[in-house]
């Protein structure tokens, strides 16, 4: 699957932000699904840090990355 380079560079942050809203969320709520809240908000936080991460790591090891346009 093909996504334009601003939303497919959006994805980590994306992930990272909604697992911060959601512990958030799950802290400041007195009643209701607060574990199942942590646990999303968990488990989206590591996965936008974890994507950002291997790109980063993939990028520093393929020079070719790098010398790309930004157009494609």
């Amino acid at each position: 699957m093909w996504l334009p380079r601003p939303l497919y560079e959006a994805i980590p942050y994306v992930y990272s932000g909604v697992g911060a809203v959601l512990v958030a969320a799950a802290l400041l709520l007195e009643h209701g699904p607060r574990g199942l809240l942590l646990a999303a908000g968990v488990v989206a936080l590591t996965a936008g840090v974890m994507l950002w991460m291997r790109r980063r790591d993939y990028r520093s090891s393929h020079q070719q990355y790098d010398s790309r346009s930004l157009d494609d």
